[in-house]
């Protein structure tokens, strides 16, 4: 199966904190950009950080597996190995965990390790790792 890569825009407060978080936090190779957005290879993905300071919400938060999940979330999944390296990556730089790394539903279908963050404009990200790819869709 082959999966093409997904688009998503998101709003953030300034660029120069999106270059910080997006760029040196999470290694994110930078695109083309204007004075108001910015493209980001996102592990594969475009996502495009655009300005718009006003459009920065709060999250809700959901209840899941005993944790409050922050809504909305986006990420990827990552092999375990490269979600360890940026769990570590990402504490090294300080970044305070929502949902602290960990193995969420362990022993049932579906098993994987988990953590979430907020980038600097405080959009809620989910990085997951499957040790059976084959469980990503397990019920």
């Amino acid at each position: 199966m082959s999966i093409q890569p997904f688009h998503l825009a998101i709003p953030v407060d300034n660029l120069e904190n999106a270059r910080a978080f997006y760029g040196d936090i999470l290694g994110c190779e930078q695109g083309r950009s204007s004075d108001h957005w910015i493209d980001w290879n996102f592990f594969g993905h475009q996502l495009v950080t655009h300005v718009a300071p006003d459009r920065v919400l709060p999250p809700a938060h959901n209840a899941v597996d005993g944790h409050s999940v922050p809504l909305p979330h986006f990420g990827v999944v990552l092999t375990m190995d490269s979600w360890q390296a940026l769990a570590d990556r990402v504490e090294e730089a300080g970044v305070a965990f929502v949902i602290e790394p960990y193995i969420r539903f362990k022993g049932q279908p579906g098993e994987q390790a988990t953590m979430f963050f907020y980038d600097k404009s405080g959009n809620a990200l989910e990085f997951k790792a499957f040790a059976d790819i084959g469980q990503l869709f397990a019920s």
